[in-house]
């Protein structure tokens, strides 16, 4: 059995951020693109989303609290788990590099690091991401949320693939 492929997916700015100071998207939905970017396809390939709580939380708030993963299993990493929850949805605090092992470990598709940087972050630290699949918007935002936060890590990737979809450029990078 093929392990399990944790794959960050996901939108930058041509200068690196994927959303600014304040959380705003909007230069990100004024870029022309072209159908769904490969989201459709991309969404065939993982049965299992993760992202950090500040990242659900904008998620809950820009979809009006209707959830827009339903029937992929979620994990939500925080350090406080709220009120009441969805049967697909766990919240954890469980040491990154011990719940990637764990979760690729299980039968499944691939996992999607949805976000945000600081989890993403703490993936790329600790040598767990697979793919890169990353669409840059020709836009410079000039500061925000950076992608990839500073760190003494190279760590290096092998480019399997360029897309054009519209304005965007999608890159797809594989580790080494």
């Amino acid at each position: 059995m093929d392990n399990r492929k944790i794959v960050c997916y996901i939108a930058a700015s041509l200068d690196g951020y994927i959303a600014t100071e304040d959380d705003s998207l909007d230069w990100l939905f004024k870029v022309e693109g072209e159908g769904d970017a490969g989201y459709a396809e991309f969404m065939e390939t993982i049965d299992t989303v993760v992202m950090g709580r500040r990242t659900y939380d904008w998620v809950m708030e820009m979809e009006k609290d209707e959830y827009p993963y339903t029937g992929l299993k979620s994990y939500i990493f925080s350090r406080s788990v709220p009120a009441s929850v969805s049967g697909d949805i766990e919240f954890t605090n469980t040491e990154v590099p011990i719940f990637a092992e764990i979760l690729k470990n299980q039968p499944g598709k691939d996992i999607w690091v949805i976000g945000g940087s600081e989890l993403l972050a703490d993936f790329v630290e600790a040598g767990l991401i697979d793919e890169f699949i990353i669409s840059i918007a020709p836009v410079i935002i000039g500061k925000g949320i950076p992608l990839f936060r500073k760190s003494d890590l190279m760590t290096e990737f092998k480019l399997k693939e360029v897309k054009r979809y519209g304005e965007f450029a999608q890159l797809h990078y594989v580790m080494k």
